[in-house]
């Protein structure tokens, strides 16, 4: 739901779900989460791309450079991971509640500025691209936040125009994300993975398409008392 409503990971909710609720190892659970993306993401984007509401060409600019930050960012989180095995879930699960107080107290309401052509923020918009896909790869969240401030921020779109192209952009990191993670030694259960991956396509095709007719300060709302709520309870989970 929080894919197709916000452009957000999957990540902030599969994570420390898995880590808390479940008891899996933080790798594993990431893992499962950047899985789970890839289908989410991409048949939102297909929504946002029916309606017009993607930039092919820059979106695609910043993918290449993505994509480059999420296999360094995999391979960082693996390391991480022998060192700290909890350590990526208590990252996830605190990224969650941020977010959450991050939509409720500053909503991101549309675009800062009219959307610019300049190539020189269009370089920008590239090398932070990068540093999203490792911070993607490393922990398997933040990458939808942080894509749509830099589309509203740096390049000038508007909230629905930088939704479509994050969830377009998602997908490539998502599935980089995932086969970094299966080839360093992550654990795959088919089962649980079915089941996750599968929810989590129905819910962001049904939210993708509910967004369109959705008040801007409502939707904001929504996401970010769901996500603080979900940070909350599973952090108390872990700890207790």
């Amino acid at each position: 739901v929080v894919t197709g409503l916000a452009g957000l990971s999957a990540a902030v909710v599969i994570t420390p779900v898995l880590v808390s609720l479940c008891g899996w190892e933080s790798y594993d659970a990431v893992t499962v989460a950047l899985a789970s993306d890839v289908l989410a993401s991409m048949l939102s984007a297909y929504t946002y791309y029916k309606n017009k509401n993607i930039d092919l060409r820059r979106g695609g600019l910043v993918t290449v450079t993505a994509f480059l930050g999420t296999i360094a960012g995999s391979y960082c989180g693996f390391l991480f991971s022998r060192h700290s095995p909890d350590g990526l879930g208590y990252i996830s699960m605190l990224t969650t509640v941020f977010l959450g107080v991050k939509f409720l107290v500053k909503p991101i309401t549309g675009a800062s500025a009219a959307a610019e052509q300049s190539g020189r923020k269009t370089v920008l918009a590239m090398l932070l691209g990068c540093g999203i896909g490792w911070v993607c790869g490393f922990t398997g969240s933040g990458g939808g936040i942080l894509m749509l401030t830099v589309f509203t921020l740096v390049l000038g779109y508007n909230l629905k125009v930088a939704v479509g192209t994050s969830t377009m952009i998602m997908t490539l990191v998502a599935l980089t994300g995932a086969v970094s993670h299966i080839s360093l030694g992550a654990r795959i259960f088919p089962l649980p993975m079915a089941i996750v991956v599968l929810s989590c396509l129905l819910g962001a095709v049904v939210s993708a398409k509910f967004v369109n007719r959705c008040e801007i300060a409502r939707l904001n709302r929504i996401v970010g008392i769901v996500l603080v709520l979900l940070g909350i309870v599973t952090i108390a989970v872990k700890l207790l």
